[in-house]
């Protein structure tokens, strides 16, 4: 239980820290005056005052905010504070600052990983095989547990991964498998079969295969520093692809609102990962970080994509959105983040009543 709310704090207060980081840093570039960098909501319990901005951690954990001077478009402003105000500010300047949030999470994924995999290397799953189903084509053709897979029609393979995707865009047309067996190479023709499947989103699919399964064995690769940051790159911009490709698929109905997990499940989740060590939870984090930057890139007004939607219509009309108007979308966006709140608070009470009686 201890390492569950250790593993909670740190893995939220690095995300909080680092979106707001973002907000501030971007702020102050453009020349804006910043009245707050609070960790945390509601009462201060600890902070520190430098210049007109007070640091602080308050006493509500599950977020933060960066208070600018002249936030809010209909505030009284100081004559002499009109410079450093927010909404005095160029529209894309104003873009830029809300925009740095999200996209600092993005870039906080990349720095995570980009330390995990300068540390660890690069895990790569061999073409090896291990369990072969009966009657599959691989069977059939001969193909034997411990067998790796060294070329497919010429083409070298070094990983589970691109024997997969040639297999998959086959067309089920032959395949001429290049095996080593035992020290000795062996060429051996397999043409894949297609089969009903079910991809990560649990949705009916086709996909050719052979019926084989991976032995688990990996070979580390060690990567200098530019390898690590391209990797961490390329890692991150999976990660942001399959977030945006489930939310978009959660708006369709296509993945069930029962997967979403709120912070019950985010502390569960983080405590097991601490406790497979420091790596497996900086990945989580990571993991967390882009999922935190792309929502809050929807354009839900009270989240930072419902104010770069307003900013982006100021922008097209050459004014910024009526008074009236933003304060419904407020109201309909927040009246939307607590139907959430709502609905992930239950299906993580819903998990551990599961967890209980089995």
């Amino acid at each position: 239980m201890t390492t569950t709310l250790f593993a909670f704090i740190i893995v939220l207060g690095v995300l909080i820290f680092f979106h707001e980081l973002g907000h501030f840093l971007v702020a102050r570039l453009f020349g804006v005056g910043v009245e707050k960098f609070s960790l945390g909501f509601g009462p201060r319990i600890i902070g520190k005052k430098r210049g007109i901005t007070d640091y602080r951690i308050s006493a509500i954990p599950l977020g933060g905010y960066v208070k600018m001077v002249g936030e809010e478009p209909d505030s009284d402003i100081d004559p002499k504070d009109i410079p450093i105000s927010f909404t005095h500010q160029h529209v894309l300047k104003r873009i830029g600052i809300v925009a740095a949030g999200p996209l600092f999470n993005i870039l906080l994924a990349v720095i995570l990983l980009y330390i995990i995999f300068q540390i660890s290397g690069l895990y790569i799953l061999k073409p090896k095989v291990g369990d072969i189903e009966k009657g599959s084509p691989a069977y059939e053709a001969g193909l034997k547990p411990g067998d790796e897979i060294v070329a497919i029609g010429g083409t070298p393979i070094d990983s589970w991964e691109k024997m997969a995707e040639i297999i998959s865009g086959s067309s089920g047309k032959p395949l001429f498998f290049t095996i080593e067996r035992e020290s000795e190479l062996l060429t051996i023709t397999i043409r894949p079969e297609i089969k009903q499947d079910k991809n990560i989103f649990g949705e009916e699919i086709e996909r050719y295969i052979v019926g084989i399964t991976s032995s688990g064995d990996v070979n580390r690769q060690k990567l200098n520093p530019f390898q690590a940051f391209v990797e961490s790159v390329v890692q991150t911009y999976h990660i942001t692809k399959l977030t945006i490709v489930s939310i978009a698929k959660l708006i369709q109905g296509t993945l069930s609102l029962d997967t979403l997990g709120g912070p019950i499940m985010i502390a569960d989740l983080a405590g097991k990962q601490a406790k497979e060590g420091i790596g497996n939870l900086a990945f989580f984090t990571a993991l967390l970080s882009v999922n935190l930057g792309i929502l809050n890139l929807l354009p839900i007004p009270v989240l930072d994509g419902g104010h770069l939607l307003f900013f982006f219509i100021e922008l097209v009309i050459g004014r910024p959105v009526n008074q009236k108007v933003r304060e419904r979308a407020q109201q309909v966006g927040l009246f939307i983040l607590i139907f959430l709140m709502i609905l992930v608070i239950y299906n993580d009470l819903t998990r551990i009543t599961i967890n209980w009686f089995n």
